[in-house]
């Protein structure tokens, strides 16, 4: 049963239903024994991630498929869902309102609880479309991926510092990343863009099934980007990945980061952190893509909203933050 996690507007009307769920009248947030993790399309380590997390957490636990980490986002404030996964970069336009969220303003109530993989932007082509770097996209037929999607999101950024627009291709496609690379092999689209953890099934197929090549993405715009913000740097997909003769890609990437809001209860998310680093070898074994996390680098890197209440009193009881009062201001 898909929970809003906002009382004063939804919980009341459904205390009848809402079995699962106790409210504590007046003050404070939802306590709840069900746990809705927001991630993106089934074909993409965001959902494995969810189902990850739903495996090793001991209350009942549902990895909702979504849009991507736009959509995610707007979920979470909008009290949809208590817990979401978003991409680095966008959880910091986000919290500073900047972007794609500019009409919205600024997310005072998004709190973070901690950083995942490494999702390096991967530019997929055909091998006969002549693309051989990120330059050769203009005028072919390009996904772009849907609205609300986190590869749609850092294509966007990309394109403002190469100063492209959708307009640039012929045509900007809007597929979702679970249809793009059977249209790649069908030959509707030229290339395909997707930020993600690598190995990806999707990615497999378009190279298994046509031949589809990964290309780099370097140049002088990708270089401003990486050396002026926080929430980007340069990535690797190592080779190998796509099968034998597949060369090293350079590229850059976010990472994924999981995320709630203030309003969500703290013993919840204290529940879901502890699972989490109690069982950090154990998730590790869900993909490929998580097999260099470590603690450091989860509680240090890609993350621009404050953290959670309860993320901060398992980090303080590990002794992995200082035990001193939170920060409500956004992280540099």
């Amino acid at each position: 049963m898909p929970y809003n996690w906002k009382v004063s507007r939804h919980i009341l009307p459904r205390l009848g239903r809402a079995v699962s769920l106790l409210v504590l009248l007046g003050t404070g947030p939802v306590l709840a024994s069900e746990l809705v993790i927001a991630t993106a399309s089934p074909a993409g380590v965001y959902h494995i991630t969810g189902r990850a997390l739903c495996s090793l957490v001991d209350i009942p636990c549902e990895a909702r498929t979504s849009d991507g980490s736009a959509a995610n986002l707007a979920a979470l404030r909008d009290g949809e869902v208590p817990v979401a996964l978003a991409q680095s970069d966008l959880q910091h336009f986000a919290v500073t309102g900047s972007a794609g969220f500019s009409d919205q303003g600024p997310a005072p109530n998004l709190r973070a609880i901690a950083a995942l993989h490494s999702e390096p932007f991967t530019l997929v082509a055909r091998r006969d479309s002549g693309i051989t770097r990120f330059a050769d996209l203009r005028g072919h037929s390009v996904n772009v991926g849907n609205p609300g999607s986190g590869q749609r999101g850092t294509m966007m950024t990309l394109l403002e510092a190469w100063g492209w627009s959708l307009r640039d291709f012929r045509p900007a496609n809007e597929l979702p990343a679970d249809q793009q690379s059977l249209e790649l092999c069908h030959g509707n689209i030229d290339a395909m863009v997707y930020t993600v953890g690598h190995p990806n099934p999707s990615i497999a197929q378009a190279v298994r099934l046509c031949d589809a090549i990964l290309v780099d993405v370097g140049g002088e715009p990708v270089e401003r980007l990486v050396t002026g913000v926080p929430y980007l740097t340069r990535a690797t997909i190592a080779a190998g990945l796509y099968g034998e003769g597949q060369p090293a890609v350079e590229t850059f990437g976010a990472r994924a980061t999981l995320v709630t809001s203030a309003e969500v209860d703290e013993a919840l998310v204290y529940r879901l952190v502890a699972a989490l680093f109690d069982n950090l070898d154990a998730f590790k074994t869900f993909h490929p893509a998580y097999a260099e996390l470590s603690p450091e680098t989860m509680i240090t890197e890609g993350l621009s909203a404050p953290f959670h209440e309860g993320a901060l009193r398992y980090y303080r009881e590990q002794g992995w933050l200082p035990d001193e009062p939170p920060t409500t201001e956004p992280m540099p």
